[in-house]
């Protein structure tokens, strides 16, 4: 065998050893990379029909909150309205009842003074009764 033989030789076993080695983490990058497959595959497998319920729920809440845009709409034309009459009501009938509330205060206050004069002129004179029962 010549030199350039056994160099030949020496080399094609160290590539042999050199792929032997080289061959052990590919293998197991391979696994790795199979497992990664199978769990982006469950989570797409399971995320799909998370998606379908997201969008069935959104679906529902448009829904409602048109419901709720119909009711607060509706209360408002309420509200308008509301107003609307209080203010009529009282250009129409607030000046005659200011008017009559007036009256009756008035009426009132001078019921209350004509009793007030009554009853100090009934004190008074049992005032003066007194004194004169004592005088006695």
């Amino acid at each position: 065998m010549s030199v350039g033989e056994v160099a030949g030789l020496i080399a094609a076993c160290a590539l042999l050893i050199l792929v032997g080695l080289l061959a052990y983490p590919i293998l197991k990058l391979g696994k790795v990379l199979d497992e990664t497959r199978i769990m982006v595959k469950g989570v797409s497998d399971s995320s799909v029909p998370l998606l379908g319920e997201v969008t069935t729920t959104v679906a529902t809440t448009n829904a409602q909150l048109a419901k709720v845009d119909t009711i607060t709409d509706n209360a408002a034309t309420v509200s308008t309205n509301a107003a609307a009459l209080v203010s009529l009501f009282s250009a129409t009938a607030g000046g005659p009842l200011v008017k009559a509330a007036a009256f009756t205060y008035g009426v009132r206050r001078a019921l209350g003074e004509n009793q007030r004069r009554d009853v100090a002129r009934r004190v008074k004179d049992e005032m003066k009764a007194e004194r004169k029962a004592r005088k006695r």
